[in-house]
């Protein structure tokens, strides 16, 4: 069956989200009198949502109480800043074109906050994306399989003709849950041995090559 239905992850995928969630992060800890983390590691923290990456963030031993209001000054000061320096990758919009043109449906399921997946989605990706995903409390996050089969319903797509693509041991893990095929990608903020080790179907360099994958 040929696919008619891709699903992207969002943050290393479609966007190079890195430097505005490293700032937000950094603005959040400096408000609260904790230490600064270095873009590396805030690389390293980001895949399951803002309140791991808080938690992850804040030093060991950190109360509750004080994540989650770290998390709360996060959260609205990443509201107003995650367009500053965010940006597409290099040939994302060319590759979405290219997937319209072929009449597939497109859509976004992400581990952010879904207001700021909608509200970033419909900056770079407006007339791409038929639907945008992200972190609520009605659903169950990546890796569980619920916002991507819930994407494929509202699509009217089947599992068999649906691809997941991401960059992170989370997205391959999601799919594999859902029993969709995944595209692991190299230029995200995870590297090429994760997603070998972890079973992604497919592994790609370039946005391009989604195209080979297709025929």
């Amino acid at each position: 069956m040929p696919y008619d239905t891709i699903i992207f992850d969002l943050d290393g995928t479609l966007l190079n989200t890195l430097d505005d969630l490293a700032d937000s992060t950094n603005y959040a800890l400096s408000q609260m009198g904790f230490p600064c983390r270095t873009i590396d590691e805030v690389r390293r923290f980001v895949g399951n949502g803002v309140k791991l990456l808080i938690d992850r963030a804040v030093p060991t031993g950190t109360s509750e109480d004080k994540k989650e209001k770290c998390l709360s000054i996060f959260k609205e000061y990443y509201s107003k800043n995650m367009e500053n320096k965010t940006r597409p990758y290099d040939g994302i919009i060319e590759m979405l074109s290219n997937l319209k043109k072929l009449n597939i449906n497109i859509a976004v399921v992400s581990n952010k906050f879904d207001r700021a997946v909608k509200g970033l989605c419909e900056k770079y990706f407006s007339g791409y994306v038929n639907i945008a995903v992200g972190e609520s409390e009605k659903i169950r996050k990546k890796p569980a399989p619920d916002s991507v089969l819930e994407v494929i319903k509202i699509l009217g797509s089947s599992k068999e003709s649906t691809l997941y693509v991401g960059d992170s041991d989370v997205d391959v893990i999601t799919a594999h849950n859902a029993k969709i095929k995944c595209i692991g990608v190299t230029w995200g903020f995870r590297d090429k041995d994760l997603l070998q080790s972890c079973g992604a179907d497919y592994i790609i360099d370039k946005p391009c090559q989604i195209n080979d994958i297709l025929k």
